[in-house]
């Protein structure tokens, strides 16, 4: 596991856990990394020194405690909230903004839908009077 110092672009810092380097890069490229105070998915790397591990410090923390249950809980809610998603909505994917906004003007059947939205264009969607949630899209392997 690895965690980054993590910035979203309305300069909201919080840390982000990912199994490696490539789950942070794979998953910011889809944009599933998003701020948990915002929801802003344009988020980036913070500096941050390293975190070197010598064989004193490497015992201590394979001995580490697990996750505090507060933090197991809220993953666990967000896992159930995406199955409940997942098992009630249509995914659009990237026509989500599309296929939102011919709902909202009567030029299709409106139905629940989930799919992916830019900031710009969700910010977009709103300013037209269409409601729109991010919603952190927890992974069940990470």
């Amino acid at each position: 596991m690895i965690k980054y110092n993590l910035i979203c672009a309305q300069d909201h810092e919080f840390e982000g856990w990912f199994r490696d380097g490539a789950g942070y890069d794979a998953q910011s490229a889809a944009g599933e990394v998003l701020c948990p105070r915002c929801g802003n998915a344009t988020v980036r790397k913070a500096p941050m020194a390293p975190n070197v591990v010598s064989s004193k410090r490497a015992a201590a923390v394979a001995a580490a405690e697990p996750p505090a249950p507060e933090m197991v809980e809220l993953r666990n809610a967000l896992l159930t909230l995406r199955q409940q998603i997942e098992s009630n909505a249509t995914d659009v994917g990237e026509r989500f903004p599309e296929e939102a906004r011919r709902m909202h003007y009567g030029e299709t059947e409106e139905k629940p839908i989930y799919g992916k939205a830019s900031p710009d264009e969700r910010e977009a969607l709103q300013e037209e009077g269409i409601d729109v949630v991010p919603i952190p899209w927890v992974r069940a392997d990470n």
